[in-house]
């Protein structure tokens, strides 16, 4: 077993087990916290790829920002104390059937790949992430997916000052 072997195996491990901790926690901070965990271990597969530009992006950007703002919300809103719903009675049933509609799908196209382990073994182009690369990619090809997010960014502040500001009166 080659090192990057073993550190992918590790990495994809760590990844998988903060994903299930941050769906299966019921406290929203820890949850949060679960998540920052995942975004490292990404942010790391990027560095293994020989692609530190996305690397520190990932980190800055998902792990510094964006869960800083949305502990600040589950902090302000008070999410943290806020016990189980009302739950509809068709939810759980939904839930079950698409899960496994999803794991049949997963199934499927896992096993129907053809060539995927040469994709994966295949070195990436020398500037694979550089910034440059990046930022020609994002305003040139990608410019309008840029534009609706940085938009919905913008709804989803306003929206949770409105909430927080109808939660104080």
């Amino acid at each position: 077993m080659t090192f990057q072997l073993f550190l992918f195996s590790v990495l994809a491990f760590v990844a998988i087990v903060s994903a299930l901790g941050m769906l299966i926690s019921r406290n929203a901070v820890y949850s949060a916290l679960f998540l920052v965990l995942n975004f490292a271990t990404v942010a790391i597969f990027f560095l293994v790829l020989n692609a530190p530009f996305i690397a520190i992006a990932q980190i800055s950007v998902y792990t510094g920002a964006i869960m800083v703002l949305f502990l600040f919300v589950i902090m302000l809103l008070g999410a943290e104390r806020s016990g189980a719903g009302e739950t509809i009675r068709w939810q759980l049933p939904l839930a079950i059937i698409l899960a496994i509609v999803l794991l049949l799908e997963a199934g499927y196209l896992l096993m129907n790949q053809k060539g995927l382990l040469s994709a994966v073994t295949t070195q990436p182009p020398v500037n694979f992430g550089s910034p440059g690369q990046v930022g020609a990619i994002l305003f040139k090809d990608y410019l309008l997916p840029f534009e609706i997010t940085s938009v919905l960014l913008l709804v989803a502040m306003v929206g949770s000052i409105v909430l927080t500001i109808k939660a104080k009166r």
